[in-house]
């Protein structure tokens, strides 16, 4: 689909007669209005409207002139002429006029005002009273109008009011309280969504002060989210560190199945730089797939390690050396099993074969990793790890005794 929009994009650009902008649909309905990102440049400091337009400009310029983007415009319509009326208050009380009813006279004439539904052939339908077409359509038109005073008698509007040209924003866009501009960019393809807003952050740093930035829609999610991952996999991590702390009745024995996990880590992260992945959902989902396997491999010969060391009675090196050679069938049969179970993801075309790539190669590389270290380094800890905790037993012991 990024091809799609590159071609598109490329075709339309030619056009001068309007200027056509190619999306993506959002990942999830109503949840935003594209694919890429969304936020707001937002005018904390007050400035007037035309300064900020300026500082809007500056921004999209910046951003266009980055390799980050293949589409980025504002959700904005340019600056219209409008036709603006000033009332006089004071003659609006020596005419013995009411202010509301004037305000209610002139948004009611120019803009609509809603009266209410009326039901017509089993459809609801709405009222609203405006003034005709042709009586408001120039600015001489605003001389045809009249507002009645508490006496009952008829007052033109041009004996308290009078009207201007000017130019202003045809629609008022507010995000958080504050004036904003609404923006959506399409990152180009091998750019992650998180790059991309990082970009943004620093395009927005080089504005002057009083502009701030502020995501929203599937944006907003995504920084909510990803600031919770690392939170995430440590909180799993110290899970398992404690079940398998009351599996084994012992604080050693985890930290080696702990040690273990880095490997699939490494091995997930380096296949997904081969093939220039980005850090997103699937690979997140991988990775915890990857951690858990590397965790498996090093229970199997811990376990079998631990139980001829305390029940078999065998030294440490004999019952690891042990360990490991009766589980490496099972561990290369169960390796061997998950790579070639996601080799088709791994390489996948068609829909959908952009998400299969980051979770195919993020559990493949992993597994083969994590498989060809654990193999070697997860005996080597295990018994640098019992060795020391059995030294600071005694050491404790005999300073009690």
């Amino acid at each position: 689909i990024f091809s799609v929009v590159e071609r598109a994009t490329s075709k339309f650009s030619g056009m001068n007669e309007a200027q056509i902008t190619t999306m993506i649909p959002p990942s999830i309905p109503e949840l935003g209005e594209v694919a890429g990102l969304t936020f707001y440049l937002q005018n904390r400091s007050g400035v007037d409207r035309s300064q900020f337009v300026n500082y809007r400009n500056l921004f999209t310029n910046l951003a266009k002139r980055t390799d980050m983007f293949s589409e980025i415009w504002p959700n904005s319509l340019p600056d219209e002429p409008q036709y603006k009326i000033k009332v006089d208050e004071e003659k609006v009380r020596a005419l013995d006029l009411n202010i509301s009813e004037v305000y209610a006279n002139l948004s009611s004439i120019w803009g609509g005002t809603y009266v209410n539904d009326f039901v017509d052939r089993g459809r609801v339908k709405r009222v609203y009273a405006q003034g005709e077409p042709n009586a408001r359509m120039t600015s001489e038109d605003f001389e045809k109008w009249y507002a009645r005073n508490n006496k009952g008698k008829m007052t033109p509007f041009s004996s308290f009011a009078d009207g201007c040209w000017t130019v202003g924003a045809p629609v008022l866009t507010r995000y958080n309280g504050l004036e904003g501009v609404e923006y959506f960019a399409i990152p180009k393809a091998g750019v992650s969504s998180g790059t991309a807003m990082k970009q943004v952050e620093n395009l927005v740093s080089k504005l002057p002060g009083g502009v701030s930035l502020s995501f929203s829609g599937l944006s907003f999610e995504e920084r909510l989210s990803g600031s919770q991952t690392s939170r995430v996999f440590i909180l799993g991590l110290l899970i398992v560190f404690l079940c398998l702390a009351a599996l084994y009745e012992s604080w050693s024995i985890p930290f080696v199945v702990a040690l273990a996990v880095p490997f699939g880590a490494l091995g997930a992260v380096i296949a997904a730089s081969i093939r220039n992945l980005s850090n997103d959902i699937f690979f997140q989902i991988g990775l915890l797939t990857v951690m858990g396997l590397s965790a498996k491999n090093a229970i199997l010969i811990v376990e079998f390690a631990k139980q001829m060391t305390e029940k078999d009675g065998l030294p440490l090196m004999e019952a690891t050396a042990r360990a490991a050679k009766i589980r490496l069938r099972p561990i290369l049969m169960t390796s061997a099993a998950f790579a070639f179970g996601v080799i088709p993801m791994a390489f996948a075309k068609g829909a959908s074969s952009i998400s299969q790539h980051s979770l195919g190669t993020c559990v493949l590389g992993g597994t083969i990793v994590a498989t060809m270290f654990s193999l070697v380094y997860v005996p080597v800890f295990y018994v640098a790890i019992v060795r020391l905790f059995r030294r600071k037993k005694q050491t404790l012991l005999q300073r009690h005794s």
